[in-house]
């Protein structure tokens, strides 16, 4: 037993010796960089995306696990979708209520018409009748003036003449009844339509409902967190799935004014992962930070000025990752070296080197 001790502390003694010698050789056998080169430590990061509920439900399934690399409109997960077919079937009914609707309100519409076509004809004879009225009470009032007719015919053919004003009016208080109901039963018409409209879109939102309940891949990547599990009760926006996007994958890092206002967006760097030192990994400066971070907020001179750190963000060609997808990970620490002049050749040991 003590001689499994000394050996087990003999083999810690060797692991902390061959660390501290590789770090000494990272810190001070490496060779200097050339002018125009900068470095700074970062650490691989990539866009992650969560793959959620739309709407509050019970998880019915999830086809990924953590770690699993997924392509873009893969299906990774189905919420339980009973409740929202129940609703759709309900609205696909009122859709058909309301088309029904529409063609009642139609034959309304033709009826109120071939309403008013008769009642305008009946205008159009009472009309016929007030004129021969009018005139035979004409005649009997010029008999009746010379004396050859009597009093009762005059009397006689007068009421007939006001009971035909009479008849005219109300004839023409018909058509504008029927004018009127014909307007309305327009108005059923469009009212018909529009709910006809508006179920239709009731029966598009709950399809969409339905057709969001089955998530998918927006884009190639890796499975990072599995945050639910089948059967639980989702809120909407409730997570379901975290993964990485391994076409957007980069290191962030910081450097002193002196160098970041020289880093043009573009500019070349080349990444050395702690991981795999033995490769030197090309990518593109796209993007520095305009506030410089954990500096005092107020900066008075010039020596202090040069202290302030800038972030910086050099990402890795798409086309890059796709062919090393397979070895792409993030959280790994490293170093970032920025060429700050175009005209700065790299050292032998950052020139770019991947595995074959």
């Amino acid at each position: 037993m003590d001689k499994t001790r000394a050996w087990f502390l003999w083999g810690v003694i060797a692991a902390v010796i061959v660390a501290a010698g590789y770090g000494a050789w990272r810190w001070y056998g490496a060779p200097p960089l050339p002018p125009g080169i900068a470095s700074a430590n970062g650490r691989i990061e990539a866009t992650e995306i969560d793959i959620a509920a739309k709407t509050p439900g019970r998880l019915k399934d999830i086809m990924a696990d953590e770690g699993d690399f997924v392509t873009a409109g893969q299906v990774l997960a189905r919420m339980d979708t009973e409740v929202l077919e129940a609703q759709l079937r309900e609205a696909q009914a009122q859709v058909r209520r309301a088309t029904i609707s529409i063609d009642t309100a139609r034959s309304q519409v033709v009826q109120r018409r071939a309403e008013k076509e008769a009642a305008t004809a009946v205008v159009a004879q009472r009309k016929a009748e007030l004129d021969a009225a009018q005139k035979r009470f004409e005649r009997s009032d010029q008999l009746a003036k010379s004396g050859s007719g009597s009093i009762e015919n005059l009397d006689n053919d007068r009421a007939r003449y006001e009971g035909a004003k009479a008849a005219v009016s109300a004839a023409e208080a018909q058509v504008a009844a029927v004018t009127s109901a014909i307007s309305a039963a327009e108005a059923q018409v469009i009212d018909a339509e529009a709910a006809v409209d508006a179920t239709t879109a009731t029966v598009d939102r709950i399809k969409a409902d339905i057709k969001d309940s089955t998530l998918v891949a927006p884009r190639d990547g890796r499975v990072q967190y599995r945050v639910a599990e089948p059967g639980e009760v989702l809120g909407a926006g409730g997570k379901v799935l975290n993964i990485v996007d391994l076409s957007d994958v980069y290191m962030t890092f910081f450097l002193p004014t002196g160098s970041a206002g020289r880093v043009e967006i573009g500019s070349d760097v080349h990444l050395v992962i702690d991981a795999i030192p033995q490769y030197v990994v090309p990518a593109r400066a796209t993007f520095v930070a305009d506030v410089a971070q954990f500096t005092p907020k107020t900066v008075e001179t010039a020596e202090e000025r040069q202290k302030l750190m800038f972030r910086i963000k050099a990402r890795i060609a798409p086309d890059l990752l796709r062919k090393y997808i397979r070895q792409v990970k993030t959280g790994l620490p490293g170093t970032a070296y920025v060429r700050l002049n175009p005209e700065a050749k790299w050292p032998p040991h950052l020139e770019t080197k991947l595995p074959q």
